[in-house]
C-alpha cells in the first residue's frame, strides 16, 4: 500500500519574512496571498487526491479553501499535528527584534537540540507531523492526500524521509505556497518534488 502526500505551504501573509507569526491569532492571506492560494489551488487540479487535511491556524484554512473549492472537495480535515511550531514569546515579533535574542540565536544554530520558549523542539514537531501522516495514511490506504502546513514542519517530514538530521533543515527551502511530493508505503518513503513553487 502507498499513500501520496502532497505537503503544501500555506500562501503568504502579508509581510511574509518580515516577522516571525507562529502561533498568533489574527494573520491571515492578503490580496496577494489570496491570489497565490488560487494559483496553487489550480496547479492542485492536475492532480487527482481524496482528502484536504490543514493546520488550525487561519492563513493555512485559507489556503486549503481555496484548494478546496477549486477541486470539489467538500470537507477540511483540521489537524493540530500540522499547527506550526508554538514559537511562545517569539510569535509576532519582527526577525529584527529576534535577532538580538540569544536564545532565537540558539535555536536556528541547533534545530535539532533547541527548544522554543514554550519547550517545543524540532524533534518534537516531526514525531507529531510523522504521526498525523501515518494515521492519516491508515484511514485512507492507497489514497493521494494534501496536507496544508507550514514550513519548518513540513521541513521536519522531508528530513525524516531523507535521512538528514534536523540540523540541516536549512539545506532546503520550502516557500509559501509551494509543494513538496512525498509517497510512503510498507516500504518506506521517498520524496518526488520538493519545494514545488507556483508562480
Amino acid at each position: 500500500m502507498t499513500t501520496t502526500f502532497f505537503l503544501v505551504r500555506h500562501a503568504a501573509h502579508d509581510n511574509v519574512g518580515g516577522y516571525l507569526a507562529g502561533r498568533k491569532e489574527g494573520i491571515r492571506l492578503g490580496p496577494d496571498g489570496q491570489a497565490q492560494a488560487k494559483r496553487l489551488a489550480e496547479r492542485l487540479k492536475r492532480e487527482r487526491f481524496e482528502a484536504i487535511a490543514a493546520s488550525p491556524r487561519e492563513r493555512t484554512q485559507e489556503t486549503a479553501s481555496a484548494i478546496a473549492e477549486a477541486c470539489g472537495v467538500e470537507e477540511i480535515e483540521i489537524c493540530e499535528e500540522l499547527d506550526e511550531i508554538d514559537f511562545g514569546r517569539w510569535s509576532g515579533k519582527t526577525f529584527e527584534e529576534l535577532n538580538e535574542d540569544a536564545d532565537w540565536r540558539r535555536w536556528n544554530a541547533g534545530r535539532g537540540f533547541a527548544a522554543t520558549p514554550n519547550g517545543e523542539t524540532m524533534e518534537g514537531v516531526q514525531r507529531r507531523v510523522l504521526a498525523c501522516m501515518r494515521r492519516l495514511a491508515d484511514a485512507r490506504p492507497e489514497a493521494a492526500l494534501v496536507l496544508v502546513s507550514h514550513a519548518d514542519v513540513i521541513k521536519a517530514a522531508v528530513c525524516h524521509v531523507l535521512g538528514l538530521p534536523l540540523d540541516r533543515v536549512d539545506r532546503f527551502d520550502v516557500g509559501p505556497a509551494s509543494v513538496t511530493t512525498v509517497v510512503a508505503g510498507d516500504w518506506g518513503a521517498k520524496v518526488l518534488g520538493l519545494n514545488e513553487v507556483v508562480t
